[in-house]
């Protein structure tokens, strides 16, 4: 089989959507001539961690692992509640503070691209007595962090191999970039090392259509869009008996759904058996603003925090629940974002609430998938009649969905794809 150096910062036991797609990529390539052989950091600083997917590793699959130093210690000095928080992408966006701002400016214009740029040099210099030695004619690259692609593009200067660069986010135009008060030399240098990958990889690998577009306007190197997608993993579970309404992942400030909020709360002000019988249970990290939010709204009462859930409970929740939510903050550059969780929401089939800017990819999705209804945040009339519609249809014992045509969305057809490309 041909060997392909798969070089990735997220892995088990990495906890997040971040870890999946490469961990899955890897469990099918093989089935399409190709043995991938993993290189990760030796000593991570994972804000999640989820023990239970190193049992998802698959058996005998090479993993190199080497030290990484990583500068979240010596911020930590300063603040490690507030370091913690913004190294998983927790930013607060009312009334930051002074340590807040100070950390997010280091961050931004001194750890360009990102944190983890300390490995890219002994990387290059490892790998390439591994590259000899395996034979390894394809090396592939995923970010963010984005530093991972310094090594490939390092890499590809010294040897002859292929160089594929995998995005599994946008790099310069994803949306918590302008939040990192970059200066103008700092937000230079990201666009350079952005155009300097995209020129200098072979191939390129994006999430979306919108990706695709954003950068085939800088490069002319072949771009593959491969989503991400669903394995199935778990078998059936009972639905929940009470009407629950389960977002999954991190709500933060950008997508505190204050529309829907309204919805909700008329609906349990004027609906005795609504009010009796819904539940909204959100897995993961709740920000401060949208706890107030729910309080102001007086929906605290009905919301369960689940806190952080192992993938395996993720999808127990996902297939139990009466309604799933899909939000994405309301904004021109979040359009062409397609969270990881909505494959596995496709799989789960439940009906799917999506709130969303006007254009969403991932709001198109659903609507092919005929999975669900797609609102804006700000109609809150439709997102009441969804609401009750919903609710109805939950009484009459049919609250169901479909999930068409998402067959194509399985992790071995997706992995069928990559192997084509490279």
């Amino acid at each position: 089989m041909r060997k392909v150096l798969v070089i990735a910062y997220y892995w088990p036991p990495a906890g997040g959507p971040g870890v999946q797609r490469w961990l899955k990529f890897v469990k099918y390539l093989p089935e399409f001539g190709f043995e991938p052989i993993v290189y990760v950091p030796q000593n991570p600083n994972y804000p999640i961690v989820d023990e239970k997917l190193m049992d998802e590793v698959p058996k005998g699959v090479k993993i190199i692992q080497q030290p990484i130093k990583e500068p979240y210690w010596l911020a930590s000095l300063l603040s490690q509640k507030k370091t913690r928080a913004i190294s998983s992408g927790i930013i607060r966006e009312k009334d930051p503070s002074f340590l807040e701002k100070l950390l997010l400016w280091i961050r931004g214009n001194f750890f360009i691209p990102d944190a983890r740029k300390f490995w890219v040099k002994p990387s290059i210099s490892f790998l390439a007595k591994l590259i000899a030695d395996e034979g390894i004619q394809t090396i592939i690259t995923t970010g963010p962090p984005h530093s991972l692609h310094m090594i490939g593009m390092g890499l590809k200067k010294k040897y002859n191999v292929q160089w594929i660069a995998d995005f599994r986010d946008p790099w310069t135009s994803i949306g918590y970039h302008s939040k990192l008060r970059l200066t103008p030399f700092a937000r230079k240098k990201h666009l350079k090392l952005e155009k300097a990958v995209l020129v200098s990889a072979d191939k390129v690998v994006v999430t979306s259509r919108t990706t695709q577009k954003e950068f085939e306007a800088i490069t002319p190197k072949p771009i593959k869009v491969i989503t991400n997608g669903f394995d199935d993993t778990l078998g059936r579970v009972d639905l929940d008996s009470e009407f629950t309404i389960s977002h999954i992942g991190s709500l933060l400030t950008g997508r505190n759904p204050l529309g829907f909020w309204q919805a909700l709360s008329e609906m349990v002000q004027e609906n005795a058996a609504f009010q009796k019988l819904v539940k909204v249970q959100l897995a993961g990290v709740v920000g401060e603003e949208v706890l107030q939010s729910l309080k102001d709204f007086g929906l605290y009462s009905y919301v369960v925090q689940m806190g952080y859930l192992s993938h395996e409970e993720v999808l127990e929740v996902q297939q139990k629940s009466q309604l799933l939510l899909l939000l994405e903050i309301d904004s021109e550059e979040t359009k062409g974002i397609i969270p990881g969780k909505l494959f596995e929401y496709l799989n789960a089939k439940r009906p799917i609430l999506a709130i969303g800017p006007d254009g969403w990819e991932a709001g198109d999705m659903v609507l092919e998938a005929q999975a669900g209804t797609v609102c804006s945040h700000a109609d809150v009339a439709l997102l009441k009649n969804v609401l009750l519609d919903s609710f109805t249809r939950y009484q009459q014992g049919n609250l169901e969905c479909g999930s068409a045509g998402i067959e194509k969305y399985h992790r071995r057809a997706l992995t069928e794809s990559l192997a084509k490309f490279i």
